[in-house]
């Protein structure tokens, strides 16, 4: 895969992300951790485009495993609205799904770049 699909492909989660979560009930639950996914979820492509535009191997790394990190967050964040958001869990499943994509590919970047 090259840098470009990546780079798209997280930019397309993002946006299918927020698309999603404008569908959530408005209640205070929903509302603090779709804010919290939004940071996380946002965050991994970010960090991705980032990493791409690194000034040393070190710093690529660095950023490659926020990319991780903010990955495994946004599928923990989706795990407990799919659990309290019935209604939505197939494309919740779907988001999930994705993010624990990012996590296999930011693992396998990461320990690759050892």
């Amino acid at each position: 895969m090259s840098n470009y699909d990546l780079e798209k492909r997280t930019l397309e989660f993002s946006v299918k992300l927020i698309k999603t979560l404008k569908q959530l009930p408005k209640d205070l639950y929903n509302y603090k951790l779709t804010g919290q996914l939004i940071s996380s979820g946002t965050s991994i492509g970010a960090n991705y485009m980032e990493a791409n535009g690194a000034e040393s191997r070190k710093d690529f790394v660095h950023k490659i495993r926020i990319s991780l990190k903010e990955s495994k967050e946004t599928r923990y964040w989706l795990d407990i609205l799919i659990r309290i958001n019935h209604h939505l869990k197939d494309v919740l499943y779907d988001l999930r799904k994705e993010a624990n994509e990012f996590v296999l590919i930011f693992g396998k970047i990461t320990s690759n770049s050892k």
